[in-house]
């Protein structure tokens, strides 16, 4: 199976991945003015990578900022089914100001996405 096939066959899955971790920052509290980017599946820049365990071959799906120079998410399918995805947030907390926010995560498998944010706490 080549690069583009891997896509495809990912897409519906990926694009509720991609609208979970767009929940998961807009739940934050965030105003649409502070969010520049969004990880959107077609935005993404794809490769396989041959899993080192199964010799299958993982699709992962990575986004930058628009200088393209910076990696600011990944999305990586596992040949096993199961997947992993961050996308980065970067900014202090809208509603918690002790709180920083580095991203979001979600994980899973089709039938069960799992996500949150990855909080930190600001220095005093």
């Amino acid at each position: 199976m080549d690069l583009s096939e891997h896509i495809a066959i990912n897409r519906q899955l990926a694009e509720c991945i991609c609208q979970r971790l767009i929940d998961e920052i807009d739940e934050l509290g965030f105003s649409s003015a502070e969010i520049q980017h969004y990880p959107r599946y077609d935005d993404a820049v794809f490769v396989l990578v041959k899993d080192p365990y199964t010799g299958g071959h993982n699709l992962t799906a990575y986004w930058y900022d628009d200088a393209k120079k910076q990696r600011i998410g990944r999305l990586q399918f596992n040949s096993d089914g199961t997947f992993y995805a961050e996308y980065d947030v970067v900014k202090p907390h809208p509603a918690k100001p002790k709180r920083f926010v580095e991203g979001v995560t979600a994980w899973g498998k089709a039938e069960q996405i799992k996500s949150e944010p990855k909080l930190l706490e600001m220095a005093e």
